[in-house]
């Protein structure tokens, strides 16, 4: 399949830069958006749908192509991908049910793709998506490819939305299903923040909320921990502070930790709910932001991925943490750009709430801090 990639600053120029690309041999007919939470984003899916394509929409925290990062902007990758190797859904859990309604999904696209891919899109910051996969997994099995993230908006860490060409959701996801015997899907997530001080105990949990942690209330041994100050409702940038530099390791048996930074708190309790599960009784460590070298190792494990399982690609989708660009700053153009140069194919991005994806050893989880590439090769 063909892909192009294209930006804009607003719906009109989306408008005119898809035209632009219409045509010439090029008749695209699936469109990936990644959008700022202050587009229109009905419009959006009216031009997408006006144009013949089909659309998978998610809100963010920052938007890219190649390593073009922006802010406030759209980016669309465009792909000419035999309509009946995709197909896209979008569903809500308005009962907080997130693996029965990942079940009924799966369902629904094993009945048509017996051997499926998955990419997923998942609004609400509140959202365990670790309980989605949980969902697919049961349906699919273990091995099953499944990449995506959690929706953003411009760190407000309040509404995020999905969307198709006529649909948006503020409490649902969107999944993007591929026939993976016409199409292949390989991913890797790669993190690298480093863990220290010993380990602690999550005494109370409840699937993605986490109540205490060593019997202390979860927020307050956390900002204790990382020595910040002014804890309270009104300081609108101390989620920000916490994920960017202060989340939780969740410790594994198999594999990698996996990050669980504090998305929404419940200021009754000094609870927080994380994107993922963190278990009653599981292993944490506290940890710190990582050094720059972990920009050359999310390379190097993109590299490892085309040499091991996808030596070409056709278009390259990747979800970073909004996190990392907090920590990184201007610097994160050089992971962009080391990632864009393994295939040199068209590449668009966002930087996200959360993470899903597969570690190299490890487990299908809900990642944080992570940057997670997604490798499309249509057979």
């Amino acid at each position: 399949m063909n892909a192009k990639s294209i930006i804009g600053k607003s719906t009109v120029e989306i408008k005119q830069a898809l035209e632009e690309h219409l045509g010439n041999g090029f008749s695209p007919t699936l469109a990936i958006m990644f959008a700022s939470v202050d587009q229109d984003l009905e419009t959006l899916g009216k031009v997408v749908n006006d144009a013949g394509l089909e659309l998978f929409g998610v809100t963010t925290n920052g938007e890219f192509i190649d390593e073009e990062t922006q802010k406030g902007s759209v980016v669309m990758l465009l792909l000419d991908i035999n309509k009946d190797h995709f197909r896209i859904y979008l569903e809500e859990y308005p009962d907080k049910n997130y693996k029965e309604v990942a079940m009924v999904l799966a369902h629904k696209v094993k009945a048509t793709y017996p051997n499926p891919a998955f990419l997923f899109g998942v609004s609400h910051p509140a959202a365990d998506g670790e309980e989605i996969l949980r969902g697919i997994e049961e349906v699919i099995g273990n091995n099953v490819n499944a990449f995506g993230c959690g929706a953003g908006d411009d760190y407000a860490f309040t509404e995020t939305f999905v969307f198709t060409n006529d649909s948006i959701s503020n409490n649902g996801l969107i999944c993007l299903a591929f026939d993976e015997d016409k199409v292949a899907v390989k991913g890797i997530a790669t993190c690298g923040w480093k863990a220290v001080g010993t380990e602690k105990t999550v005494t109370k949990s409840e699937g993605n909320h986490v109540f205490t942690i060593d019997d202390h209330p979860a927020l307050d041994i956390t900002t204790k921990y990382g020595g910040l100050e002014n804890v309270q409702p009104e300081n609108k940038d101390l989620l920000i502070e916490i994920a960017a530099n202060f989340p939780l390791q969740l410790q594994r048996e198999k594999g990698d930790p996996v990050m669980r930074p504090p998305l929404v708190v419940d200021w009754s309790d000094h609870s927080f709910y994380t994107s993922g599960s963190v278990p009653q009784g599981s292993k944490i460590r506290f940890s710190l932001p990582p050094d720059w070298d972990v920009m050359e190792k999310v390379v190097e494990g993109v590299q490892h991925l085309k040499e091991t399982e996808m030596p070409e690609a056709d278009a390259l989708i990747v979800f970073s943490c909004a996190g990392r660009i907090l920590s990184f700053g201007p610097m994160m153009t050089a992971e962009l750009k080391g990632i864009k140069q393994v295939w040199h194919v068209p590449m668009v991005g966002m930087f996200s709430n959360s993470e899903l994806g597969r570690m190299a050893g490890g487990n299908l989880e809900m990642h944080n801090l992570t940057t997670c590439c997604v490798a499309l090769k249509e057979k």
